[in-house]
């Protein structure tokens, strides 16, 4: 079956690495594919794109610029903040931090710099302004059930849930990404 610009489900095993890096970001490794349903924003756009037209079983490599992956980086989304705010963690420059949003999500930072007074933390995601290569297997390919084109989820069994199987452990509809 081939892979729909929408409500597909699909089973992906894939490779990241910076463009021109060989050093890998992330992986899942060929043992738990990444479980998605396509048109419902839960891949970046660059790759998504790429995929549609893909068969099961078929392997590519993807180029995904910047600007269709986590977007240009933002020099504006620098934001300095009291250090007394930071009290009782041990701050690294480059460490992740996560905290509450305007809104109540969860929101991700970096360090970008500190001294005794301040703090500089940056908002971009760490892979804004990067191309990526993705190396990527389709592992399976399905039409979405109504439920699922309608909710968006991919719907688990439920011996599958928690055994590393078909969902990873992610069961009741969670981004396994």
């Amino acid at each position: 079956m081939t892979i729909a610009s929408e409500n597909s489900v699909v089973e992906l095993i894939y490779s990241l690495t910076e463009a021109g890096s060989s050093e890998v970001i992330d992986s899942n490794d060929n043992t738990n594919p990444l479980e998605f349903i396509t048109g419902k924003g839960r891949l970046i756009i660059g790759l998504e794109r790429a995929l549609a037209g893909m068969n099961e079983g078929d392997s590519a490599d993807v180029m995904v610029k910047a600007e269709e992956a986590y977007g240009e980086y933002n020099p504006e989304a620098l934001q300095t903040i009291p250090a007394d705010q930071f009290t009782g963690i041990d701050l690294k420059e480059g460490m992740t931090l996560y905290g509450q949003g305007e809104h109540g999500q969860t929101v991700q930072v970096t360090v970008k710099s500190f001294d005794s007074e301040s703090v500089v933390i940056d908002h971009n995601h760490p892979l804004a302004g990067k191309d990526l290569m993705f190396s990527v297997t389709v592992a399976s390919v399905r039409e979405a059930t109504a439920d699922e084109a309608m909710s968006g989820e991919v719907a688990y069994e439920a011996s599958s849930c928690g055994t590393g199987n078909s969902g990873g452990g992610c069961c009741g509809g969670g981004h396994c990404h």
